[in-house]
């Protein structure tokens, strides 16, 4: 029996496996579901087992485990593939907000409804499925293929960075791919080359030892939330929208001609975006489109400010302090540690008389991820999906921050490639997520290609 057929014959005992994987609450954020999360585990270490995946192991770490299977007799004249993806799930609240319960999944449209469904239990299902299909085909897969789920992968991965330190050596690889990756829409491919990477800081200033009466001291000694607005105005140009920072862009990669026009042929309705997020008007740094500025221009934005009163009516005082939370969002190769240091200097540079001023490091760092151009698992997987969806892929960037993307290539020295089948609307942090049963199928056959191609 032929790979296709196999998953042609055995479709709706996959729909029901991953129902009764999507049943498991592996609510990373909850202690209260930690036992959860260690039961998909197992599941995972099963499934892979199952599957004809040798070594399928429960990795333990300090919090949540990983999971870890390999097929490694293709030979040394072919690639070690190394696949990802992650079995934790995001909180199901609202849960008044679901149509069926969270937990309870069930298909309903050609869509199967729950949390996790589609971020990611139903994308790292996929490649396990392939490996089956492939196995039961020949008895063998054409590369040698490496497995690593991890059960935190919504918390940011805390534990990760350790154990993938430690089992460098096993995980080594030629090429790494990801399940947890998502399609342009339902119907059109996309390839992500680039991840934004993230540095936060929060910037503390202080001046009078408490609250003072601003009829009595105003004017006498200088406003730390004033002192702090002021600070924070002079990191940006009001106009250009660029950031004022000396050194802040020293490390960007600058955009290609070629850059740009993939960007640009990706569709973009302005309008529908201004009307999504409910803006009067674009704005952002001078000389870039919207979407180069979303997806290829580093950031740095206020997410926070804290001083004074803020209750009912008025008090008139001047706050002894006042704090701000800072975040940029980085592309290649600027190095978060450096933008730290460059705020922390533009602060001491640039602080009003008066006051006093703290510069401290927010937990959540992440290196901008940049793939570069002809990368060998990256043109694969490009073809793969030409042949699947019908058309060649859009070439995209991601505005925001996957760190195992990053700590995979500190580690393993190796760019990853998302190759998820997962869609944006499909409700992946909010109620009601759902998974496309089609793009389900779709990625079966997508991954089985994928590893025949490798093989090739």
């Amino acid at each position: 029996m032929s790979w296709q057929e196999y998953l042609d014959t055995h479709q709706d005992r996959f729909e029901q496996e991953l129902l009764d994987f999507v049943r498991i609450p592996s609510v990373s954020a909850r202690p209260e579901h930690m036992r959860d999360v260690e039961r998909a585990a197992r599941w995972v270490a099963d499934r892979l087992a199952a599957a004809g995946i040798e070594n399928a192991e429960i990795l333990p770490t300090t919090g949540h485990p990983a999971v870890y299977g390999d097929w490694l007799h293709a030979g040394t004249d072919k690639p070690s593939v190394l696949i990802y993806g992650h079995f934790d799930v995001q909180p199901a609240e609202p849960l008044d907000l679901w149509t069926s319960p969270p937990f309870d999944p069930e298909i309903r449209d050609g869509r199967l409804w729950g949390r996790g469904a589609s971020d990611d239990k139903g994308g790292m299902f996929i490649p396990i499925l392939a490996a089956e299909a492939l196995m039961a085909e020949t008895g063998r897969l054409p590369v040698n293929v490496k497995f690593l789920f991890e059960g935190q992968e919504e918390i940011g991965s805390p534990d990760m960075p350790p154990v993938i330190a430690a089992q460098r050596n096993r995980l080594a690889c030629d090429m790494i791919f990801s399940a947890d990756g998502l399609q342009w829409s339902a119907q059109e491919a996309q390839i992500v080359m680039g991840l934004k990477g993230l540095m936060g800081v929060e910037i503390t200033v202080d001046g009078a030892a408490t609250d003072q009466h601003s009829g009595l001291h105003g004017g006498g000694i200088n406003n730390p939330l004033m002192a702090l607005s002021q600070l924070l105005a002079s990191m940006k140009d009001a106009q250009t929208g660029r950031i004022t920072i000396d050194g802040f862009y020293d490390d960007v990669i600058d955009l290609s001609d070629e850059d740009r026009a993939e960007i640009a042929r990706v569709p973009f309705d302005e309008a529908g975006y201004l009307a999504e997020t409910g803006a009067p008007a674009s704005f952002g740094e001078e000389g870039y489109s919207v979407r180069e500025r979303l997806w290829a221009r580093p950031t740095l934005e206020i997410n926070g400010l804290t001083g004074g009163y803020q209750g009912a009516g008025t008090k008139t005082v001047l706050p002894a302090r006042a704090s701000a939370k800072i975040t940029c969002r980085l592309v290649a190769d600027q190095d978060p540690e450096r933008i730290a240091a460059l705020i922390a200097a533009h602060v001491e540079a640039h602080l009003p008389p008066g006051v006093t001023a703290q510069v401290d490091r927010l937990a959540g760092d992440a290196d901008p991820f940049l793939v570069p151009r002809g990368h060998n698992a990256t043109r694969a997987a490009e073809e793969v999906l030409a042949e699947t969806y019908g058309a060649a892929p859009y070439i995209t960037r991601v505005g925001g921050s996957i760190p195992i993307m990053t700590l995979f290539l500190r580690e393993l020295g190796v760019h990853g490639v998302m190759f998820g089948f997962s869609v944006g609307d499909e409700n992946l942090h909010a109620p009601d997520e759902f998974f496309r049963l089609e793009n389900f199928r779709r990625g079966q056959t997508a991954y089985c290609r994928l590893l025949e191609k490798l093989g090739g």
